[in-house]
């Protein structure tokens, strides 16, 4: 009982307990209920975090295998090569095949340090981050699943008290939504607050900008994707262009790999289907090593070293290397799987349809069909984000409209923007960051970004 007084004083003043012990307070065992829902759930989470780190670690070790192996092919192909060559050859000419084997060897030895050790090493880099941020997340996990079985040995012991109730209930609804959060099922409605406009227009740009893919670094500067002017463009905190790089594709889509690194889906609709890495280093931008694909690139998102990638007519799970591992979703009827999100947890994905559709459908993990969402007509879904919290954050095309659905994917809770009211025009991508706690939405013909806060 000394610990549930100690729980006493640090919720509320007694005057604040005496008027609230007047309203009805919340039955103890549902409340014991969704305690024990949350415990397991955090609990499976953690498990999975686990997992993740074990698989990509795995994956790392077996691409870096392959690599060095087929190092070796070509050693061992050369040496063959030259071998059998110099059978019946005269000393002169033996001599000459042996330096021209040395020479081979030397050759495959410096490509193997300037390009494959190279990309080796950048794999590594993306490994170590990626645990890095998954660690903080399970400590995360351990620390509110101590709060929340805390909290479950107190109601169970704290009987008929009506004001012990009403705290206890206070004080687990806070703990639940925070673990709600970390689990991405945060069903707070976002409210915009205010709104900006910031120019990302640079003197070298000779078309009107095409904001197709925005991704938030971890010191706040933000990359934007220009399409029309091929041009990718880090942002400062003040949404200044202070860097920029060009690049000879059209760029269809862009996610987040670790905190400095993005992927960008490259595609022109024929012979191109890449997957091109961009990292950041001290607002220097670097291009990365490329993966080539048999299909189209049209929507990327990743999760803990997962890629998951829209052809246009499915959606597809690739290992951060470019190993296919399974088509979770397909659908040939017309243009129905363009981009795609995931949730915090990687529990959900969500994917936009286009043209006849006009949907957001939300899947398991392993592709099972879990809600679909048919938009108004006149909405017309073009791009798709989920915040750290698991808020669903989709653009219509021709309404203009900023909307957010719910975690769920089955209803849409609300219009954070519109083209009348707030000069939303033609949005091509938006992206949250957590730290401003600020929407913003990248758009076509149009060379500003526009900042919306919210709360």
């Amino acid at each position: 009982m000394r610990v549930i007084h100690n729980r006493l004083r640090q919720c509320r003043k007694v005057t604040q307990i005496s008027e609230l012990t007047n309203s009805q307070p919340t039955g103890l065992e549902g409340l014991s209920v969704e305690l024990e829902t949350v415990l397991v759930e955090i609990k499976t989470l953690q498990i999975s975090q686990v997992a993740s780190i074990k698989s990509l670690q795995r994956t790392y070790k077996e691409h870096s295998a392959v690599m060095i192996e087929q190092m070796r092919g070509n050693l061992n192909t050369d040496i063959d090569e030259c071998d059998n060559n110099s059978v019946g050859k005269s000393g002169g000419n033996e001599q000459y095949l042996k330096e021209e084997m040395c020479r081979n060897v030397v050759s495959i030895m410096n490509e193997f340090d300037n390009i494959t050790a190279k990309e080796l090493n950048e794999m590594k880099d993306e490994v170590i981050s990626i645990k890095r941020s998954v660690t903080s997340s399970i400590h995360k996990c351990t620390s509110l699943h101590n709060d929340l079985s805390q909290f479950h040995e107190i109601v169970q012991k704290i009987g008929d008290n009506k004001e012990l109730c009403l705290i206890a209930s206070i004080k687990c609804k806070h703990i639940i939504q925070q673990a709600l959060t970390l689990l991405g099922k945060s069903g707070k409605v976002l409210i915009v607050q205010s709104n900006t406009k910031h120019n990302v227009r640079i003197p070298s740009d000779s078309r009107k900008c095409l904001i197709i893919g925005m991704c938030v670094l971890s010191d706040g500067q933000v990359l934007v994707a220009d399409r029309r002017n091929k041009r990718f463009k880090l942002l400062n905190q003040q949404y200044q262009v202070v860097s920029h790089c060009g690049v000879t594709e059209y760029v269809r889509d862009m996610c987040q790999i670790t905190p400095s690194e993005v992927a960008v889906a490259v595609d022109d609709y024929s012979n191109t289907h890449n997957v091109q890495f961009i990292t950041v280093t001290q607002s220097q931008l670097t291009f990365g090593r490329k993966l080539e694909l048999q299909h189209g690139c049209y929507g990327i998102a990743c999760h803990l070293g997962e890629l998951f990638i829209c052809s246009g007519t499915a959606l597809f799970k690739y290992t951060l290397y470019g190993k296919q591992l399974c088509r979770l979703y397909e659908d040939r009827s017309s243009v129905t799987v363009v981009k795609c999100a995931v949730s915090p947890t990687g529990d959900r994905l969500y994917i936009i349809s286009r043209y006849r559709q006009q949907k957001l459908l939300t899947l398991a993990r392993d592709g099972t069909l879990l809600a679909t969402y048919t938009f108004p007509a006149l909405e017309y879904p073009r791009c798709l984000h989920v915040t750290p919290a698991g808020q669903v954050l989709v653009c219509g095309d021709y309404s203009q409209n900023v909307l957010q659905v719910g975690w769920k994917g089955k209803s849409k809770l609300a219009t954070l923007a519109t083209g009348r009211r707030d000069a939303v025009w033609d949005p091509r991508s938006v992206c949250y960051i957590s730290t401003t706690s600020t929407i913003i939405v990248g758009q076509d013909w149009d060379d500003n970004i526009l900042v919306f806060r919210v709360e």
